[in-house]
């Protein structure tokens, strides 16, 4: 068998290897522009391929809505003496004739200890029948338990003190100071200074979010609106429940960025510019700046307003086209709001293929070897 003079082993190595980069490719990050664009549904695809505009952005700015009900703000402010189911008080009454209701002959006054606030929130007091102690100071109920004896007894007078008991309280937990079970005092009342009192949030206030529990309801609110809407500073209830964790929320970032990962969010609205720079930017020497995609799963009535159409069903696959060479292309990805489980992908810029075929016949192995080794791989 004749052999390939030297002079041309190397334009053959070199087409070869040139020839079978095109036909099986190189390595690389995931899918071209072409090939993205080739599964839209204008070519028979599955999803819908939109370039991001101002009306774009401004469709798709959809962010968590968090809040209270109108019963947790209609709530008013407990006073730091209400009684509440399980508190023991101590009754004295006294009544002003010598052979009263409840005194004795020797004495014109009757002292009753211990007497438990049942789980209904009601006490029984002889003669003045059961009561809702709940609720109310030890003043508003002495007032009615003397309203209920006076038709008996003439002028009686009544004392209420509370002699034990929980009082009112709520239960703090998860990314505060010191996590624990704190009374409702006079400075606590409300949401705001019982976290104060718990030391704080011990994560970042911008994705810190506040939940509160009264038995079968429940709100959320992110922790900065506490203090940027009064009206979310709300007054608490005895059993309160208040959480406060981080910010679950979070996206994929693949592709020619400097990091491939899930990446959580770090504030309340994540923008695509921010959300790139999250990940270290894009690799300058690989990127494609016209190819960055958003990929998602978009509500119908959504997916609707951004195509113009109102015969959709059920969630959209949208995959949303930013191109930061753009004149205003910076100022769009800065404006386009990332969702919880989006996907942010960058392509390869054309040319890193190229540069990838030169590194391999500019290797210090033989161009024969490199050949042999990519067409056995």
């Amino acid at each position: 068998m004749n052999s390939v003079p030297f002079r041309w082993a190397r334009p053959i190595a070199m087409l070869a290897a040139l020839t079978l980069a095109a036909s099986c490719g190189l390595p690389k990050v995931g899918p071209n522009k072409r090939q993205i664009f080739a599964g839209s549904v204008q070519k028979e695809g599955d999803a819908f391929i939109v370039s991001v505009n101002d009306r774009v952005t401004r469709a798709t700015a959809v962010v968590p809505a968090l809040g209270f009900s109108s019963a947790f703000q209609s709530a008013g402010q407990l006073t730091s003496d209400t009684i509440r189911p399980g508190d023991v008080l101590g009754l004295t009454i006294w009544e002003n004739v010598d052979d009263g209701l409840l005194a004795g002959e020797a004495s014109n006054a009757t002292l009753l200890e211990e007497v438990q606030v049942d789980s209904a929130g009601f006490i029984f007091v002889p003669y003045a029948g059961r009561l809702r102690a709940s609720g109310n100071t030890p003043d508003q109920l002495r007032q009615t338990i003397t309203a209920k004896l006076d038709e008996q007894t003439p002028d009686p007078q009544v004392q209420v003190r509370r002699l034990a008991g929980d009082g009112s309280t709520v239960s703090l937990i998860g990314m505060v100071g010191a996590q624990g079970i704190y009374p409702i005092q006079r400075p606590t009342r409300t949401l705001a200074t019982m976290l104060a009192q718990a030391g704080g949030v011990s994560i970042s206030p911008e994705i810190a979010q506040v939940t509160v529990i009264r038995g079968n309801d429940k709100g959320t609110i992110w922790f900065q609106d506490l203090y940027d809407h009064p009206e979310l500073d709300i007054a608490l209830r005895g059993g309160d429940r208040i959480l406060v964790e981080e910010d679950s929320r979070s996206y994929t970032a693949l592709g020619a960025t400097n990091a491939q990962a899930r990446v959580r969010f770090e504030s309340q609205d994540l923008s695509a510019l921010e959300a790139i720079a999250q990940v270290g930017g894009l690799i300058s020497t690989a990127s494609d700046p016209t190819g960055v995609f958003v990929f998602r799963n978009e509500p119908a009535e959504i997916a609707g307003q951004v195509l113009g159409r109102d015969d959709l069903v059920g969630a959209q696959r949208m995959v949303y086209v930013l191109n930061l060479t753009q004149p205003n292309g910076l100022f769009i990805a800065r404006d386009f709001v990332i969702r919880d489980d989006d996907t942010l992908y960058v392509t390869e810029a054309p040319y890193a293929q190229w540069t990838k075929t030169i590194s391999l016949l500019a290797s210090p192995l033989t161009p024969l070897a490199n050949v042999s080794t990519l067409a056995g791989g």
